[in-house]
């Protein structure tokens, strides 16, 4: 089981969006990716994704939809709902999802579980139970081929927690820290989800205090270099570098004290000590541009902090994105980034698809569709195999260019980009 409980806020999908529940179609969110952010910056542990869709189309707008979400929420990511075979296991899987749910109440999931277990690991599979008796029933095989079970009704919570002999995560409706304490208090419960973690999602820092300061464990961020081990300036500060988590732009430069130290490794969010005002300040408290926090890293002196951030909107009061952009001399060189390179010429090919140009190439393979793409990248590959047999190395990498070219056209037509594909790499 995991050293510490997990707090895990639930979205319920509906028709592509947010709704409050299983039996409640009110809307929560019109974006449930930018819902999904939100827990995730809050510092949720987990999310739970539960697709309601009731037909084919919509079950395929929702895969859409969750792929989204994974990309947004930056926590691993439980995908549920509409799991009937393998190929429903997998689209969740590559969707982005860590793990796939089977709702032990539909037919046939139960057999499906060995199966999917045995070809994803039992680590990708959840199974979703209303009864504590499916529990007892499916004792064995729910030990060998489940990671965890979440159970998704109330009143079979404490029948559950007697009987279960794998880990749970416990629905809640909106009840009492004390309920949700008393909970994370059993040893076979590893998390609770459900409207009751969503309700309070921005307190859930707070709530982990209130948990370990009563003995339960919790994920927090914990420094492992204290504050006291900082080299400060003379005015008891420390100058802080800070840096687009994603880009490694480097957005502005501000300094800390101990209580704005303290206060971003508490609430995830990026917290200053402003000189001018000679006060505390959180990044983003007055513009809505906060700084989520990904990591800290101080230099070899520790007198410096580098921190990578996840930022929203503008990092400068002036409205530029970072607040280095007055420029002082320039050289000609080469700044080539590679994966910038790719998506500049992603985003010309983008372009073109939605603001044709007339005899633009990418345009033909556009108006000639998808077969055309299709055979064209498959010439190019074939070129790459011949050119490969030739000792000139100039010439696989002319042919290279061009297979790659045409992959980023099929990419746009296929709604891909690069950011879900170098995600990809990075899980294998």
């Amino acid at each position: 089981m995991n050293s510490y409980k997990k707090f895990i806020p639930c979205i319920y999908l509906r028709s592509e969006k947010a709704v409050a529940g299983f039996q409640d179609d009110t809307v929560v969110s019109e974006d449930p990716a930018a819902l999904a952010g939100f827990y995730g910056d809050n510092n949720a542990d987990e999310l739970i994704v539960f697709d309601l869709s009731s037909d084919d189309d919509g079950h395929e707008a929702a895969l859409d939809k969750i792929k989204n979400i994974c990309a947004r929420a930056q926590v691993p990511v439980t995908g549920a709902g509409n799991v009937k075979r393998m190929e429903d296991v997998k689209k969740l899987l590559y969707a982005g999802c860590t793990r796939a749910a089977l709702n032990y109440s539909k037919e046939g999931n139960v057999e499906l579980t060995r199966e999917v277990s045995l070809k994803f690991g039992r680590d990708k599979i959840v199974a979703c139970i209303a009864k504590a008796s499916e529990i007892e029933a499916n004792e064995e095989i729910l030990s060998e081929y489940v990671g965890e079970v979440i159970l998704i009704k109330e009143k079979t919570i404490k029948q559950a927690i007697d009987v279960a002999k794998v880990p749970l995560v416990v629905t809640l409706p909106e009840v009492s820290l004390d309920k949700i304490m008393e909970l994370l208090s059993c040893t076979s419960v590893v998390g609770v989800t459900g409207p009751a973690i969503n309700a309070n999602a921005k307190q859930l820092n707070d709530i982990k205090d209130l948990c370990a300061g009563n003995g339960i464990g919790v994920k927090t961020f914990e420094p492992a270099i204290k504050w006291r081990e900082l080299i400060t300036n003379e005015s008891g500060l420390v100058p802080v570098v800070v840096q687009d988590y994603k880009s490694r732009e480097v957005l502005m430069v501000a300094y800390m004290n101990e209580e704005a130290y303290l206060h971003t490794l508490k609430s995830g969010r990026m917290t200053y000590y402003s000189r001018s005002r000679r006060q505390q300040w959180v990044k983003g408290e007055t513009s809505g541009h906060f700084q989520y926090v990904k990591e800290l890293t101080a230099d070899c002196d520790k007198d410096t902090i580098l921190a990578k951030v996840s930022q929203v909107g503008a990092a400068c009061h002036t409205g530029n994105y970072s607040c280095f952009f007055n420029e002082i001399m320039k050289k000609e060189y080469d700044n080539s980034n590679p994966l910038m390179v790719f998506e500049e010429v992603l985003g010309v090919i983008k372009d073109r698809k939605v603001h044709p140009k007339e005899g633009s190439y990418t345009n033909y393979l556009f108006d000639k569709g998808i077969d055309k793409i299709l055979k064209k990248l498959g010439e190019e590959a074939t070129e790459i195999v011949i050119a490969a047999k030739n000792p000139n190395a100039n010439e696989i990498k002319y042919e290279i260019a061009d297979f790659l070219y045409h992959m980023m056209v099929l990419m746009v037509e296929k709604g891909v980009t690069w950011e879900e594909i170098t995600e990809e790499l990075d899980k294998r």
